[in-house]
């Protein structure tokens, strides 16, 4: 029975949500499945990724054929270079010890990657905010002074009568 590590799609219309599943290639995309083996949900920024890294690599060394995106998946979070680190165990490239310890220092800096880019939108965001309040006060402030002249103008013609008064009082 040939396996595949695939995605599942849920959620609704424009809104999507996937499981990341090992299924038989032969059933339909949404049909039935052997393992869950996470969640993927493209929505966020950046996106969301679970994974049961442990079941993946089982998985992947039974012989299960990853698609393109779920291969992507599970390279993002580590599951391919985990199977990749257990290839070298079992061939005694290395030992169980310096193949975990590589792969917590790879995880160690992708989740800094990760939190970078995230902090990085932070700022982003708030700088965008700033900049449209920024730009929703200089258009208050124009609406103020365009508004603002008519009045001194009605001034300037109150004090323009009083002017000639004190004119013909200088006069006479």
């Amino acid at each position: 029975m040939p396996v595949k590590i695939r995605l599942q799609r849920h959620g609704k219309k424009g809104k999507p949500y996937y499981w990341i599943v090992a299924a038989d290639a032969r059933s339909k995309r949404d049909g039935k499945y052997l393992e869950k083996l996470g969640a993927y949900n493209p929505n966020t920024n950046p996106a969301t990724v679970e994974l049961n890294v442990d079941g993946a690599v089982k998985w992947l060394q039974n012989g299960a054929q990853p698609t393109d995106t779920a291969k992507t998946l599970l390279s993002y979070k580590g599951a391919m270079l985990k199977n990749h680190l257990a290839g070298g165990v079992r061939k005694g490239a290395l030992t169980e010890e310096q193949a975990e310890a590589k792969f917590t220092a790879w995880l160690e800096e992708k989740e800094a990657k990760i939190q970078a880019k995230a902090d990085g939108l932070t700022k982003e965001e708030a700088k965008a905010k700033a900049d449209a309040l920024a730009a929703e006060k200089a258009v208050n402030e124009a609406r103020i002074a365009a508004a603002a002249p008519a009045p001194v103008e009605e001034e300037v013609a109150e004090e323009a009568p009083a002017a000639e008064a004190e004119a013909s009082n200088e006069e006479e």
